[in-house]
């Protein structure tokens, strides 16, 4: 783990930027913060493109967890799984010939003309000349960042959108895109296809993607993962925490805190992820070998 130096120009996280690339702000288009600077007219739901009186109330998730009374589920939830069995195909299907990538994760609401954004941006870029695709869940923010960053870098630039009231689908620089009625499925493929990961400064979602990769690797689920927090300052009372009270208290051991890279310098970002492998080798298509399977 590294603890490299505060920002020398102190510059804050979402901090308006000058982007010398000339990357177009959502913040000066005016939208609220957190929602999408345009609204291209459609609801995404999986596969599907809905808009007017086809909007639904609820999402397909919601309807999957929420509790009920009666039987109707008995009736209901085995046809769910042949929805859910699709969307594992699908997203099988699409991602298994991708090469080796890397997962970006963070806020959408940091937009463009903020230092995460250009930050996001650069790193995508370096990490794909280093022969990687780039996944993000394909919305707003870091993660259009991270994939216009991957076209600049020559990378294959990957989103994985989710149904979401708050989102209408996939950013325009996502080159092949998959859109997920349900997280636990978009999750295996965040984690089934990336080689490793880089955390920006995010929210609940960024935070549920992180602990997951924890937990994944502490358990050995899955296998030579990198996993680099970018940010001291937004990262280290995370991770201040976790040593003063997880470790602390004995609920994690001294290994768990060298499971990831914390720093600000984007040279060591990428050398922690390093470059892609060999497509034709035992790890390709960003597969991560569990008791010798992917």
């Amino acid at each position: 783990m590294t603890r490299a130096t505060d920002d020398p120009t102190g510059d804050a996280i979402g901090a308006p930027v000058s982007d010398p690339a000339g990357a177009p702000s959502d913040e000066a288009a005016g939208a609220p913060e957190g929602e999408p600077a345009s609204d291209p007219g459609f609801y995404s739901k999986g596969p599907l493109r809905l808009s007017g009186g086809q909007v639904p109330e609820t999402t397909t998730d919601q309807r999957l967890l929420e509790s009920k009374s009666g039987t109707d589920w008995v009736h209901e939830d085995p046809w769910r799984v042949m929805r859910i069995q699709a969307e594992f195909v699908e997203g099988f299907g699409s991602l298994a010939e991708i090469g080796p990538a890397v997962s970006i994760f963070g806020s959408a609401r940091l937009k463009g003309g903020t230092q995460a954004y250009a930050d996001t941006r650069e790193i995508a870029r370096r990490i794909a000349e280093n022969g990687n695709a780039i996944i993000t869940g394909g919305g707003p923010g870091i993660m259009e960042a991270g994939n216009l960053g991957a076209c600049e870098g020559g990378g294959v630039s990957i989103g994985l959108g989710i149904e979401l009231p708050f989102e209408t689908g996939l950013n325009e620089h996502v080159e092949l895109g998959v859109n997920f009625r349900y997280f636990f499925v978009r999750k295996t493929m965040f984690l089934k296809y990336s080689r490793g990961f880089v955390v920006m400064p995010g929210g609940l979602g960024t935070l549920d993607e992180l602990f997951e990769a924890f937990t994944m690797v502490q358990t050995g689920k899955i296998t030579s993962f990198p996993i680099v927090l970018f940010g001291t300052d937004y990262w280290g009372g995370l991770v201040d925490w976790m040593r003063d009270t997880l470790l602390a208290a004995g609920t994690i051991s001294e290994a768990d805190m060298n499971m990831f890279t914390l720093t600000d310098d984007i040279d060591e970002v990428v050398a922690a992820i390093g470059p892609g492998t060999n497509p034709n080798s035992a790890n390709s298509a960003g597969s991560n070998p569990v008791d010798g399977r992917s």
